[in-house]
C-alpha cells in the first residue's frame, strides 16, 4: 500500500472487498451526495453567522451577522468541527443522488471517498444509510489520488471518480490517470464561483447527466 496513504486510512482500505471484474465508481460526499452548503447555512444561521458567497473558500466568507465582520481563520476549524458534530448525519441529500447510485450499483461497485473528519465517520455513515446510499465509506485524510490508485489498480474494467474540489481531480490525474474524472458541484451558487476543474475530464451539472455519462463510459463511448 502506498506510503502516502494516511495510517488511519489504510485499515479501512484493507477491510474493503474489491471485485476486480466489476467497474468501480468512487464518489465524494459533500456537494456530490449531500448538500453541504445548505446544511452549513442552517448551522451558521443558528449561531449568529452567515456565508456571504464572495468566493469558493470558507475562510473570509463566514461572517458575524451583528457586525458583518469575518470569523477569524483561527476559529474556522473549531466551527467546522462543531458543524460536523451537529449536522453530518442530517445533511439533506442531493436530488437524484440516491436513485442514480442505486441504478449504477447494479453494474458497478460504489465506494464513498470522503474527507470527513474521521471522528465523524459514523455520523456520515448514518447519513448515507438514512438517505438510501448505504455504500462502503472511506473516511480519507489528505489527498485522494493515492487512495483511488489503490482501489483501482487491479480492476479489469473502467472506473469513475466524482468530486467537487479541483485539487482532488489533480491528485487523481497524477496518481491514477486511467480513472474517468467527473467534476460536479451540487450547489448552483457554489458552482458559479468555480469553473471546471482543470484535470477533470468533464464538468456536469446534475445526477441525470452524471448517470448518462457513466453509462457511456461503461459502454466504451
Amino acid at each position: 500500500m502506498p506510503k502516502l496513504i494516511h495510517e488511519d486510512v489504510r485499515p479501512q482500505l484493507k477491510d474493503l472487498q474489491i471485485d476486480p471484474s466489476r467497474p468501480m465508481l468512487i464518489t465524494d460526499a459533500d456537494e456530490v451526495l449531500f448538500n453541504f452548503m445548505q446544511g452549513l447555512e442552517g448551522f451558521l444561521e443558528e449561531n449568529g453567522m452567515y456565508f456571504d458567497w464572495s468566493s469558493f473558500a470558507l475562510h473570509g466568507n463566514i461572517r458575524h451577522k451583528d457586525n458583518e465582520e469575518p470569523v477569524s481563520s483561527e476559529r474556522i476549524p473549531k466551527l467546522l468541527d462543531q458543524f460536523f458534530a451537529d449536522y453530518c448525519h442530517r445533511l439533506p441529500a442531493v436530488s437524484g443522488a440516491a436513485e442514480h447510485l442505486e441504478q449504477l450499483s447494479r453494474d458497478m461497485q460504489v465506494i464513498v471517498l470522503s474527507n470527513v473528519p474521521p471522528q465523524y465517520a459514523d455520523l456520515r455513515k448514518e447519513g448515507l444509510q438514512k438517505n438510501g446510499m448505504d455504500f462502503p465509506l472511506i473516511a480519507n485524510i489528505g489527498s485522494k489520488g493515492e487512495v483511488v490508485e489503490y482501489l483501482t489498480r487491479h480492476l479489469n474494467g473502467p472506473s469513475v471518480f466524482i468530486d467537487d474540489i479541483p485539487h482532488n481531480h489533480s491528485s487523481v490525474k497524477k496518481h491514477a490517470d486511467h480513472v474517468e474524472r467527473v467534476h460536479y458541484i451540487a450547489d448552483e451558487r457554489l458552482a458559479k464561483l468555480l469553473g471546471p476543474a482543470e484535470h477533470s475530464h468533464v464538468r456536469l451539472e446534475n445526477w441525470p447527466d452524471i448517470y448518462t455519462h457513466i453509462q457511456d463510459v461503461l459502454n466504451g463511448k
